[in-house]
C-alpha cells in the first residue's frame, strides 16, 4: 500500500504524457528531484524510470515539438563543454571505481540541463516547470517542517522521509534548496497562472515559505541561516519601503529567538569560532589539502578525489566553568574527509579549468539575470511577469552559490534546473524581442499617373 501513491501519480503523468509530451519533462523532473523509487519498498525499485522519463521526453521533443529558430545558448555549449571536460577527468581519476559511480548520475545532471531549454519555449512551460520543481522540493520541506514545528530535529537527526542522507534529503543541502525557492514561491503569489494568486494559493504559498525557514532550524545548519540572512538582504532591492522593512526584519528575528531550539542556538554560536567544531576545522584543513593538491595536480583528480587526504587540525574548546575556564588545544587527525564545499569540490576533482568553468556558467547566469531585469523593469501588459521572475531566479541563485561554500553540490541537479529555466527564460525573451522587431517586405507604391 506504501508504494501504491507513487506508482498511481508516474503511471497518470506517464499516461498524460502521451497527449502531452512536455509532461515526460516534468515528470523527470520529479522523480529526479524526490527520487520515489528511494521512497518506495518494491514496486519502483526494480523499474529505471528516470531513464524511461528522459527517453520518453526527450523523443516527446524530437516527434511533436516546434523546432522553429532553435539554437544553443552560449551557456548550452559552455554545459556541454562541462560535460566532456568531467569525462576525461573521470577517465584519468585517481580513484577510477569511486569516480565511475559519481560520472553516472553527474552526467544525467549536465545533460538535461542542456537539453530543458530547448522545451521551454511559452511562459506556460517555463511556469510549468518552476512550478514542478517547487512542489517536488515541497513535498521534502513540508515534512521537515512539520517535524521541527512537533519539537523533532538537531543537526543529522531530522528525518526527511528515508534514513539516507543523499541528495536533496541531506540537511545543509535541503537548507540551501529551502531558502533557494523562496524568491521563486513569492513570484506564484503575483504572478501564476496555472493556478490564479488568490487566497487560497496565497495562503499555501506563505505557509511553504514559512516551513522552508523551519529547514534551516530543524536540521540545524549553520548553511542555512546564512541563507536566509542572505536572502533577506536581496529582497531590500525590490521592497518599496526599505526602513519599515528592515525594522520587521529586526523585529521578527528578536521576537524569533526565545522560540528556537537549545541544540539550534547552541550550533550557531560555532559560527564565530570555528575551531570548537570539529566540523568547521576539518572543513578548513581539507580546503589547505585541496590547495596544496591541485598545485601539484593542475587538472584536479577526478570524481571522489578526496578519498587520498590526510588531514591534521588544532581543535580547541573551553574546559571548565566561571572565572576557571581555560582553553584546552588538542591535534586531532583524519583521513578522506569530503570537501564540504562546491568550490574545492570542483578545484579538487576538476582542477583550476573546472572551477574556472564552473564559475563562468554561474556568474554568466546572474549576469544575464540582470540584463532581463533591467530590460523588462517597466514592462506591462503581457510581460509584467518577465522582470519579477528574472529577479527571482536570480536571487535564488546567489543564494545556492552562497551555500555551495560550505557543501559539496557544485553538481546538484536541481540547480541545473534552476539554471535550465534561466536559459529558458532567456531564450524566450529573445525570441519575443526577434518577433516583435521583424515586419514583412513591402513593394513600393506606384505612384499615381498624373
Amino acid at each position: 500500500m506504501h508504494d501504491l501513491p507513487f506508482l498511481i501519480f508516474l503511471g497518470a503523468m506517464f499516461a498524460f504524457g502521451f497527449k502531452r509530451p512536455f509532461l515526460f519533462v516534468l515528470t523527470y523532473a520529479y522523480i529526479d528531484i524526490v527520487s520515489p523509487q528511494r521512497l518506495t519498498y518494491v514496486l519502483l525499485n526494480s523499474i529505471p524510470i528516470s531513464m524511461i522519463a528522459v527517453a520518453l521526453a526527450v523523443g516527446g521533443w524530437l516527434a511533436v515539438d516546434d523546432k522553429k529558430n532553435i539554437g544553443f545558448a552560449p551557456r548550452q555549449w559552455l554545459l556541454l563543454l562541462m560535460l566532456g571536460y568531467c569525462l576525461y577527468t573521470t577517465i584519468n581519476a585517481d580513484f577510477p571505481l569511486e569516480a565511475q559511480g559519481k560520472w553516472e548520475w553527474v552526467w544525467k545532471a549536465l545533460a538535461f540541463a542542456i537539453f530543458l531549454p530547448l522545451t521551454l519555449r511559452t511562459r506556460l512551460r517555463i511556469e510549468s516547470l518552476l512550478l514542478f520543481m517547487m512542489l517536488s522540493a515541497a513535498s521534502i520541506i513540508i515534512v521537515g517542517g512539520i517535524k521541527t514545528a512537533a519539537g523533532g530535529g538537531g543537526y543529522g537527526e531530522l528525518n526527511l522521509m528515508i534514513d539516507n542522507n543523499s541528495g536533496l534529503y541531506e540537511g545543509s543541502t535541503i537548507s540551501t534548496v529551502a531558502v533557494c525557492i523562496i524568491p521563486i514561491i513569492l513570484w506564484f503569489t503575483k504572478y501564476g497562472t496555472l493556478f490564479k494568486p488568490d487566497w487560497k494559493v496565497k495562503t499555501f504559498c506563505y505557509a511553504l515559505v514559512f516551513a522552508c525557514c523551519l529547514i534551516p532550524i530543524g536540521t540545524s545548519t549553520r548553511t542555512g541561516l546564512l541563507c536566509i540572512v542572505l536572502l533577506a538582504l536581496l529582497k531590500l532591492r525590490d521592497v518599496k519601503k526599505p526602513l519599515i522593512y528592515i525594522g520587521a526584519i529586526a523585529a521578527l528575528g528578536m521576537v524569533s529567538v526565545p522560540f528556537l531550539p537549545k541544540a539550534f542556538t547552541e550550533r550557531m554560536g560555532t559560527i564565530q569560532n570555528h575551531q570548537a567544531d570539529s566540523s568547521a576545522s576539518t572543513r578548513v584543513a581539507v580546503w589547505n589539502w585541496t590547495m596544496d593538491y591541485v598545485k601539484t595536480h593542475p587538472m584536479g583528480g577526478g570524481f571522489e578525489a578526496y578519498r587520498q587526504n590526510k588531514i591534521q587540525y588544532e581543535k580547541v574548546e573551553a574546559v571548565g566553568e566561571g572565572n576557571n575556564v581555560t582553553l584546552k588545544t588538542t591535534i586531532e587527525k583524519d583521513q578522506a574527509r569530503a570537501y564540504h564545499s562546491a568550490y574545492f569540490e570542483m578545484l579538487g576533482e576538476q582542477g583550476y579549468f573546472g572551477l574556472a568553468l564552473w564559475l563562468v556558467i554561474n556568474l554568466a547566469g546572474l549576469f544575464r539575470m540582470e540584463v532581463i531585469r533591467q530590460r523588462y523593469k517597466k514592462a506591462e501588459g503581457d510581460e509584467a511577469w518577465i522582470a519579477p521572475l528574472a529577479s527571482a531566479l536570480q536571487s535564488g541563485h546567489v543564494v545556492y552559490l552562497l551555500g555551495a561554500a560550505f557543501i559539496a553540490i557544485a553538481f546538484q541537479p536541481f540547480v541545473y534546473m534552476l539554471i535550465g529555466a534561466q536559459i529558458g527564460l532567456d531564450t524566450y525573451c529573445a525570441r519575443k524581442r526577434l518577433a516583435a522587431a521583424w515586419r514583412p517586405l513591402r513593394k513600393p507604391r506606384v505612384p499615381a499617373a498624373a
